[in-house]
C-alpha cells in the first residue's frame, strides 16, 4: 500500500491544478494562485515520499508529468489568459467571438509539455535541472494576481499600470516559455544533506527569500524566482555535464 502514497499525492497535485483552472473561468485569479502553490507543495511532497518510501516508479515518473502539465502548464495559463483579457490595451483581434490575442497565453502549457518531455527522458537531471522548471514558471505567472490585489489595496497605480499592459504580459509569456527549454543550469532547492557545503548556495537562497517575504508581501513572490534565474546564472557550478 505504501508504493500508492506517492502517487496519491501526485494526484492531489493534478485535482489543485484542475481547480485552479475552475476558478480562473470565474475570476477568482487569487484564489486559483493559492491552488497553484498549494500544487506545488504536493508536487515536492511526493517526490520527498518516494524517496522515504522507497517507492519510485515509472508510472510515478509519468503521471508527476502528467500532474504538472494541467497544475504548471494549463492552470498558470489560464490565470494570464484572463489577465491579457482584462488589460486595457489588448489588440482587439475577435475571432469566432473569443480574442485571439489572449491565446498567447497557452505558449506556456505548449512549452511546459516540452521541457517536462525532455526531463524524463535526461538522465542527467537530477542534482540540477537544465532549463526553468515549471512549477517555478508557474508560480512566476500565479504570483501576478497576488501581486495586483496587493497593489490595488495599496493604491500603487505604477505597478498597477505595468501589470495590466498586455504587450508586456505577452513578454513575459515568451520570455519564461524559452526559459524553460533553454540549455540552462539551475540548481535544484532539494537536500539530500544538511551540510552547509554542499547547500550553502540553497541556504542563502532561502535566507535571501525570507527576507525578501518578509519585507515585501506579496510583491516578493515574483522577484524570488528572478531571484532564482540569477543566482543559478552566477553561481551554479553542475557537477556534472546536465541536458
Amino acid at each position: 500500500m505504501h508504493r500508492h502514497i506517492p502517487n496519491f499525492v501526485t494526484l492531489l497535485n493534478l485535482t489543485c491544478g484542475a481547480i485552479a483552472i475552475v476558478l480562473s473561468f470565474d475570476q477568482a485569479l487569487v484564489a486559483a494562485a493559492y491552488f497553484i502553490a498549494l500544487a506545488a507543495i504536493f508536487d515536492f511532497m511526493d517526490g520527498m515520499l518516494a524517496r522515504l518510501l522507497h517507492a519510485k516508479s515509472d508510472i510515478g515518473l509519468q503521471l508527476d508529468s502528467l500532474a504538472d502539465v494541467i497544475s504548471f502548464g494549463l492552470a498558470p495559463a489560464f490565470i494570464l489568459y484572463q489577465m491579457m483579457l482584462a488589460a486595457s490595451n489588448m489588440p482587439a483581434a475577435a475571432v469566432g467571438g473569443y480574442e485571439a490575442m489572449a491565446f498567447a497565453a497557452f505558449l506556456i502549457p505548449a512549452f511546459s509539455a516540452l521541457r517536462l518531455a525532455r526531463f524524463n527522458i535526461d538522465p542527467g537531471q537530477t542534482d540540477g535541472f537544465v532549463g526553468l522548471p515549471t512549477p517555478a514558471n508557474a508560480l512566476y505567472f500565479a504570483s501576478l494576481p497576488l501581486v495586483t490585489a496587493q497593489a490595488a489595496t495599496h493604491d500603487h497605480s505604477l505597478l498597477l499600470w505595468l501589470i495590466d499592459d498586455y504587450w508586456l504580459l505577452l513578454w513575459q509569456a515568451s520570455i519564461f516559455s524559452l526559459l524553460m527549454v533553454a540549455p540552462v543550469p539551475l540548481f535544484s532547492l532539494k537536500l539530500k544533506n544538511l551540510s552547509w557545503h554542499t547547500n550553502k548556495l540553497r541556504y542563502i537562497f532561502a535566507a535571501l527569500v525570507l527576507v525578501l517575504v518578509v519585507t515585501l508581501s506579496a510583491y516578493a513572490l515574483p522577484l524570488i524566482i528572478l531571484l532564482y534565474l540569477l543566482m543559478s546564472l552566477l553561481f551554479y557550478k553542475p557537477q556534472q555535464t546536465v541536458g
